[in-house]
């Protein structure tokens, strides 16, 4: 019975592992927002072996040395009140919600690319065409705005063919669209 109660007893402050994982959450969050590249929606295996060893990293100085059961639920407490909290006011406020996320970035405008936007975000030309492609564009002349998303997710509107006579509300159909 005393193995039982060892396992819940708690072995460090309730204060000590919520500042441990505040810590760590603050760093990792900085770290993923603003050293770490997005890439055009999909993750390499090296992004994906990164993440692993931060997570064991991050594991390992949020622990310390302890194997109570109780202080593993104050630290995961503390994680996801955080994320709730971030969440939470990223939605209530702008400049939170503008801290949190990255901002899109116009990649392809009336078919040129913008090449210092590449460059930031360390785009190739040819992953581009290759998400272009994907999106059903043939030729780059056929785009009007190509937007890196936040999120990593490329959002393509293509140029709207010229030879169509313009649409009247009746052929929007009940959406407008």
């Amino acid at each position: 019975m005393s193995e039982l109660v060892d396992l819940f007893a708690r072995e460090f402050p309730v204060w000590h592992m919520v500042v441990r994982g505040t810590v760590v959450y603050w760093i990792l969050l900085l770290v993923f927002r603003f050293v770490l590249r997005r890439d055009v929606g999909s993750m390499g295996v090296a992004d994906l072996l990164f993440v692993v060893l931060v997570a064991d990293a991050a594991s390992n100085a949020m622990q310390g040395e302890y194997t109570s059961i109780n202080d593993g639920l104050v630290l995961l407490a503390t994680l996801v009140a955080w994320n709730f909290g971030l969440d939470w006011l990223s939605y209530r406020f702008a400049p939170v919600a503008r801290f949190l996320e990255p901002q899109a970035e116009v990649l392809v405008r009336h078919g040129r690319v913008m090449r210092k936007a590449l460059k930031r975000e360390m785009i190739t030309r040819e992953e581009l065409e290759g998400k272009l492609r994907e999106a059903g564009v043939e030729r780059l002349a056929d785009v009007r705005i190509a937007r890196l998303e936040g999120d990593g997710k490329l959002s393509v509107f293509k140029e709207k063919p010229s030879g169509n006579p313009p649409r009247t509300p009746e052929d929007r159909g009940p959406m407008g669209g």
